[in-house]
C-alpha cells in the first residue's frame, strides 16, 4: 500500500478481465516473512467461496530457480505463489489436490521477459487472473508436479507427560495478544477448568523468554485490567493476552516458526 506495486498487480488482473472481483488479504506482512504469509493464507482461505484464487507474493528468492506454482487445495481454493514455504500450512490444513508449475512461456505478461524482480505483477497476478477468468484451465497453467510443496518446520501441538506443547505462529498484532496452534482437543487433555491458573513457558529456539502463570478465562472482561489471561481466540486456538494491555510488548514475546510454548497445570 506504500507504492504502486499493489495497484500494478490489480491493473494486470483487470487487463485480463475487467469483470474480475479483486480483494486484499493483507499488505502488511513484514518483508521476507514467508512464515507469516503462510499463516495469513490459512487464516483467511477457509472463509472464501470454493474456486477463489489467492495470489501470495512474499518472495525473497524472486528471479532464482525456486518454482512458481499454482496449488489447488482439497477445499477447492487456488493459490498462486512461489513454492518457498508459503504453502506450508495450506498443504497441511486444507490438503493438496493438485500442484502445477507455471509455464512462463505461456503464462507471463506480454513483453515482461526482461524483468526479473517483480513476478507478482508479471507472472502471478497475470496467471491468477487468467485462471479466475477461465481464460485457462488448471491443466493449462503448466506441467503437473508431485503433490508436495516446500515446507517450513515448526512445533506441532501435542500433549505429553501432563504438558501441552505448541507453536506461536502469529500475533494478534493490533492488541499484542499471542496466538498459538493449540486447539481445544489437545488443550482439554490438561483437564483445566475456566478460572484455573495455568503455568506457561515460552521459548525462542529453545531459549526461555517468558515463564509465568495466567488465568484461564472465556474473555478479557472476566479479570481485572492489566491481568494476564489465557483464552481461546476466534480461530479456537489457545492464546495469551492482558486485559487492556499488550502481552507481546510487555514480555518481548513474538511469533514465527522458531517460537514455542509449553502449558501445564
Amino acid at each position: 500500500m506504500k507504492d504502486g506495486a499493489v495497484s500494478a498487480m490489480k491493473g494486470v488482473a483487470s487487463g485480463v478481465s475487467p469483470q474480475l472481483k479483486l480483494y486484499d488479504v493483507t499488505h502488511e506482512i513484514p518483508a521476507y516473512d514467508i512464515w507469516e504469509a503462510s499463516y495469513r493464507l490459512v487464516q483467511t482461505a477457509p472463509y472464501w467461496p470454493i474456486g477463489t484464487v489467492f495470489v501470495s507474493v512474499v518472495d525473497p528468492g524472486v528471479g532464482t530457480d525456486r518454482k512458481s506454482v499454482v496449488l489447488l487445495s482439497k477445499s477447492g481454493h487456488y493459490f498462486v505463489t512461489p513454492d518457498n514455504g508459503t504453502l506450508t500450512l495450506i498443504a497441511e490444513q486444507l490438503g493438496i489436490q493438485e500442484v502445477r508449475e507455471i509455464n512462463e512461456a505461456e503464462n507471463r505478461r506480454k513483453n515482461s521477459g526482461e524483468s526479473y524482480t517483480f513476478h507478482g505483477r508479471d507472472v502471478y497476478a497475470f496467471t491468477a487472473a487468467r485462471l479466475a477468468a477461465k481464460v485457462i484451465t488448471l491443466a493449462e497453467v503448466g506441467p503437473k508436479l508431485p503433490n508436495q510443496v516446500v515446507t517450513i518446520p515448526y512445533q506441532k501441538a501435542s500433549f505429553d507427560k501432563n504438558e501441552v506443547t505448541g507453536a506461536i505462529p502469529i500475533l494478534d498484532i493490533q492488541y499484542g495478544n499471542v496466538w498459538t496452534n493449540i486447539d481445544k482437543k489437545i488443550f482439554n487433555q490438561l483437564n483445566v477448568n475456566i478460572g484455573d491458573n495455568l503455568k506457561v513457558r515460552i521459548l525462542r529456539n529453545n531459549e526461555k523468554i517468558y515463564e509465568g502463570t495466567v488465568r484461564y478465562v472465556n474473555t478479557f472482561g472476566e479479570v481485572q485490567e492489566g491481568e494476564n489471561v489465557g483464552y481461546f481466540n476466534s480461530l479456537l486456538h489457545f492464546s495469551l493476552g492482558i486485559n487492556m494491555g499488550n502481552f507481546s510488548e510487555k514480555y518481548s514475546v513474538y511469533s514465527g516458526n522458531q517460537w514455542s510454548i509449553v502449558l501445564s497445570k
